[in-house]
């Protein structure tokens, strides 16, 4: 369990992830690596989702991000909340994300990826998201 999961707010964000899926997990990476947001990363499996004010369906369903003072965003929303927490270019990517239309198309392309995760580079048949939220 992370310490944050169990401590409640943070002054950190935290962004809460498949880790049984090999496609989140190589997206994280990547956005360690070359976004850099300011949060921790951590697989749900790994935290106490009840603490965070998160379901299980939701954590195997989307990415979550939980801002510092406890807000939930998920989906593409928990991505425009990552970009916006990097530099000036990601954090004015991330404001667009956030705005219609963008979000709009924003919501679209994540649920498509999001279904699909299990065909795409780093996927795995356990990466599947089936349609009534389990993984």
């Amino acid at each position: 369990m992370s310490p944050l999961s169990a401590a409640g707010p943070s002054s950190r964000a935290l962004l809460v992830y498949d880790g049984d899926c090999g496609f989140c997990t190589s997206s994280v990476r990547f956005a360690e690596r070359r976004i850099r947001p300011r949060c921790e990363a951590v697989p749900w499996q790994f935290t106490d989702l009840d603490a965070l004010g998160v379901s299980a369906a939701r954590a195997v369903h989307e990415v979550v991000w939980i801002a510092p003072g406890g807000q939930v965003y998920g989906g593409v929303r928990a991505v425009a909340r990552l970009l916006r927490s990097a530099g000036p270019g990601w954090r004015a990517l991330g404001l667009l994300l956030q705005t219609p239309p963008a979000v709009w198309l924003g919501h679209g392309v994540y649920r498509l990826i999001a279904a699909n995760r299990h065909r795409l580079p780093g996927g795995t048949p356990a990466c599947a998201v089936r349609p009534n939220g389990s993984g």
